[in-house]
Formats: structure tokens, sequence, C-alpha cells
């Protein structure tokens, strides 16, 4: 018999949202809702599983085929790559990649390379090359507002929500890097051996969608 659909899920706010997702679609959440510690939960008629792990852990156990869908921002999916499909942007989770400076700077004056602290290495790289401007980057792990105040660096590339954060910091929006939403993904062979299981959740997402737009 084969295993349940295999649904890998962002832990916190996408989660949430994408259970919600889930429920409009008249599938029995109610294991997810009280999961306590668990980490692998039947929804619906236990023919699909939801996997709750970080956003990183989401595209490699899609990559790798133990999960066979996944849902992730698009933040991670540019960070990391990878090999998989990207079928849906599911809307919810809405913000942006932004570069961030002090306020009042003008960041592109003066001649010298800049340095970018960022958690996010590989977006910032390709959004300076695709400028034609050669930058040193700085990867930070925690709060990344803290570089620009102690002088570590020029400026920042992060995820604006609010900005309220930057703000509170001294920080602005010097410009936007690009915007990201939640995105379904799928593993490239689970798309050929289950073509017809999966497609037939993805087009009930996607009918989903199309009437909340109509709305």
């Amino acid at each position: 018999m084969q295993r349940p659909i295999r649904i890998a899920l962002t832990k916190g706010r996408l989660e949430k949202d994408t259970v919600g997702m889930f429920e409009q679609l008249g599938l029995d959440c109610t294991a997810v809702r009280e999961k306590g510690r668990k980490l692998i939960l039947p929804i619906g008629d236990g023919s699909i599983e939801v996997v709750l792990a970080k956003a990183n852990d989401v595209i490699t156990y899609v990559e790798h085929g133990v999960c066979d869908l996944g849902v992730v921002g698009k933040d991670t999916i540019l960070e990391m790559q990878g090999k998989f499909y990207e079928l849906l942007d599911l809307g919810f989770g809405r913000c942006k990649f932004a570069l961030a400076v002090k306020k009042g700077t003008d960041f592109y004056s003066g001649y010298g390379v800049k340095t970018i602290a960022s958690k996010y290495p590989n977006v910032t790289r390709k959004f300076f090359e695709a400028k034609g401007m050669d930058v040193d980057i700085v990867k930070i792990e925690g709060s990344v507002e803290l570089a620009p105040l102690l002088e570590l660096s020029d400026g920042i590339v992060d995820i604006v929500e609010t900005g309220t954060t930057l703000k509170e910091n001294g920080l602005e929006v010097f410009e936007d890097v690009c915007p990201i939403s939640a995105r379904l993904i799928a593993n490239t062979v689970s798309m050929k051996l289950r073509q017809q299981e999966l497609e037939a959740l993805i087009s009930k997402i996607e009918s989903y969608f199309s009437t909340q737009d109509a709305n």
C-alpha cells in the first residue's frame, strides 16, 4: 500500500495559513490543530499527512522525495535554490526583500566597495550582480539591523513586512529587492509517479484561489 501524500509545511505563520486553506477545502485538520509535540500528522481521511519543519528543511525533504509537496516562502526558495517544481503562488505570507540603510543615507554615493549584511547572501549577491556592482557580503544569523548601527555594514538586505523594526532602529528601506509570498513546491519524481493524486489536490488548491479572487 502506498504511503499517504506527504506535504511539508513551514512551521509558524505559513503553517497556520496553510491549515486554514486545507480546512476551506473541506479537509479535517483537527490532528494538526491539536498536535502537541507531534511533527507528522494526518489530515482529511488520512490519505494526506503533513510534516512540520523549518523552512530550509521543507525544501530538503521535498528535494529528496521524502515529502511530495511543500509550502515554503519564496525567500527560502531564492536563497536555497534546488531541484523541485514551483507550482503555485499561494498568496499568503506576503512581504518583500529590501535594501535598508541608516535613515538619510544615500547608499549609492561614493566609490568604495559597499558592505552588506544579510541572512540571505545568495539573494544579496544576485541583486547586486544584476546591477553590475561588486559588494562585500557579511552573513548575519540574528538581528541584521545591528550591522549598520555598529558600522559593520553600509546596508542590509532583509525581509521587510511593516518596516517597524527598521524605523525603531533608525533604518529605512532604500530600495525594494523583490516580493515574497508562500509557494507550493513539488518533488520532481513524485509529480511523475503520483501524478493523478497530486494533480487532483493541486487543482483543488487552484480552484480555492480562483474563488478567493472572485470574492
